[in-house]
């Protein structure tokens, strides 16, 4: 055991917003002799094999000569991959559990389907007393157009297609999913978007994405369209987004993430009455399952192997 705590060394602990109670417990479930640390308590940076972050303070690494391994503490890695502090030569994994796709399935299915079945109509009407009826659409008479298809994207966008939708699904490079009609490439994008009577944006955020859906391109969307971000606040110009909701271009939208998170108490998106704002929760990372894939890379970088799902820093995921 002493000898495999050796091979294994310390794992440091950082995030403002995990419970590093839960995570050291998962992970000491998996993997007993690793020994792990938060970052406050730290005393010998030396001995740190293994970093688990999410946003950590700049510099944080420069003290860990003998680093081999960073894992991101979730699905998106743009705050991390975009920093200049980061090791040279040091792999950076994220979690891929699968119950963080199925939660984020979950998140979209619930707010396609609440667009779909014109749900905010029905709370405006109920907050004037008013018996509003409007007759349920044909799942199949809708499209829904999932931007971005990776590991998180793709089971998002079978589940929209299981429910009956015309799926569009668009993406970087080509994808096939069964039932889904695939675009690729950013000359089709457009194409897609005017199809569309739900957007549903999951892309990364990278040098190539940010501020993508601008003015101009968020004015592609069908008069009346739903839009929902789980992806980036910084994806979308907000203050476009805000004005076309106000006007009705854009009928309806749920919004998980903003430019700026908190949303400020004073942002006019909060007293638009067709808009859904949760706080950046589709999504989050459940230390009971993601843990074992967290283990597994330890144990290969541990033998010399190379961990998988690795980022590529260059694009941005």
């Amino acid at each position: 055991m002493a000898q495999q705590q050796q091979r294994l060394g310390t794992l440091v602990f950082y995030s403002d917003f995990d419970d590093f109670g839960a995570w050291q417990k998962a992970l000491q479930a998996q993997l007993p002799d690793l020994k792990v640390v938060h970052s406050s308590a730290l005393e010998r940076p030396e001995d740190v094999h293994y970093a688990m972050v999410w946003k950590p303070p700049e510099g944080f690494f420069q003290q860990m000569p003998n680093l081999r391994l960073i894992v991101n503490l979730g699905a998106g890695v743009d705050a991390l991959v975009s920093r200049s502090d980061l090791p040279a030569g040091i792999p950076i994994t994220r979690i891929t559990d699968p119950n963080m796709s199925r939660m984020m399935a979950g998140y979209v299915l619930f707010a396609v389907l609440r667009h779909a079945r014109d749900i905010p109509h029905f709370e405006q009407a109920q907050r004037r007393g008013e018996w509003a009826y409007r007759h349920p659409r044909s799942p199949e008479e809708i499209a829904v157009a999932v931007l971005g298809l990776g590991h998180l994207g793709a089971m998002a966008a079978s589940e929209v297609q299981r429910q009956g939708f015309r799926t569009l699904g668009w993406s970087r490079s080509q994808r096939l999913i069964e039932g889904v009609e695939c675009f690729s490439g950013i000359e089709t994008l457009d194409t897609v978007l005017g199809q569309a009577d739900i957007v549903v944006l999951m892309l990364p955020l990278t040098p190539h994405t940010k501020g993508l859906f601008d003015r101009a391109r968020l004015e592609r969307l069908r008069p009346g369209a739903a839009f929902v971000n789980v992806a980036r606040g910084a994806l979308v110009d907000q203050a476009a987004l805000t004005a076309l909701l106000q006007s009705g271009h854009i009928g309806s939208a749920t919004l998980d993430v903003f430019e700026r998170e908190p949303l400020p108490a004073d942002d006019p998106l909060w007293g638009i009455p067709q808009v859904l704002i949760t706080p950046h929760l589709a999504s989050v990372a459940i230390p009971s399952s993601s843990a074992r894939q967290i283990a597994a890379n330890i144990l290969r970088v541990a033998e010399g192997e190379e961990p998988m799902d690795v980022v590529d820093p260059g694009r941005g995921y």
